[in-house]
């Protein structure tokens, strides 16, 4: 791929996170918010600023490169015929948005048939963007610029591992996930996307989860692997079509990290 082509994508990609920004922010933390259910069983909601926002972050797409394809979480796939695919999550998140929470994000990653490319994270409510792909490598925020790096090796017992749901996924899942967490030192809840930014930026040594989709995962891939991190599956392969991840701060703690999920799935 060619410079001109890469610093287009990188332009629009901002573009995009753009358009989401004040489609996220119109009702957060606003009393008008409501939110449907789409799961049969459980709970999994879905807001009028998830569509929104999708729709605005589509329509850049239409305008700046029309011949791309689409896969967003709510208006689904798009077919192109470039080769290059957006990989779009409007709110990644939604649970804590409806709570108030500032850890939900909008995920924007363009990937082509080998996978993610080019990605950034973007909190809109502190206006933070994290971006990873083609040579970058930084977040922007209240403090300013500053490149990104994940945290140097330490052991288990020093380390700080993050997920989302506690109960992690499946019940030999969540088994899994807890014989790491419990050699850890500190392990915390809810964090969503958020979890994968401060991964990139230093904060955390461990993120696993299970149960995600493409669009969930491939934006926080680009950035964490750009920070110096490594993501994939349970089983040490390519994380990018979502399912069981484990995104870690180097290769050291990947290492142990995945061997104690795996001896925990098998036993």
């Amino acid at each position: 791929m060619d410079d001109a082509l890469k610093a287009d994508l990188i332009r629009v990609a901002h573009l995009i996170a753009d358009a989401a920004r004040p489609e996220t922010m119109r009702l957060f933390r606003s009393a008008e918010l409501l939110a449907d259910n789409k799961a049969d069983g459980g709970f999994d909601p879905v807001t009028a600023a998830d569509r929104a926002a999708e729709v605005a972050m589509r329509a850049v797409i239409a305008r700046e490169r029309p011949n791309d394809g689409i896969l967003g979480e709510e208006l689904g796939v798009q077919g192109g015929t470039s080769g290059l695919t957006w990989v779009l999550d409007p709110i990644d998140g939604t649970r804590g948005y409806l709570c108030g929470t500032p850890t939900w994000g909008v995920l924007v990653s363009v990937a082509d048939a080998t996978g993610p490319l080019f990605g950034l994270i973007d909190q809109p409510f502190i206006q933070e963007r994290f971006v990873g792909g083609f040579g970058q490598s930084e977040v922007c925020g209240p403090h300013g610029t500053h490149k990104l790096a994940t945290r140097p090796s330490r052991p288990l017992k020093d380390a700080i591992i993050l997920t989302t749901f506690p109960e992690v996924g499946t019940t030999a899942e969540g088994r899994a996930f807890h014989a790491v967490a419990s050699q850890m030192k500190l392990t915390r809840y809810g964090m969503d996307c958020y979890g994968y930014a401060l991964l990139a930026a230093g904060q955390v040594d461990l993120v696993i989860e299970a149960g995600l989709k493409p669009y969930d995962v491939h934006a926080p891939i680009c950035v964490i692997q750009a920070a110096g991190g490594i993501v994939s599956n349970w089983q040490g392969g390519a994380a990018h079509h979502g399912g069981q991840i484990i995104a870690a701060a180097n290769r050291d703690i990947h290492t142990v990290a995945l061997q104690i999920l795996q001896d925990a799935m098998d036993g």
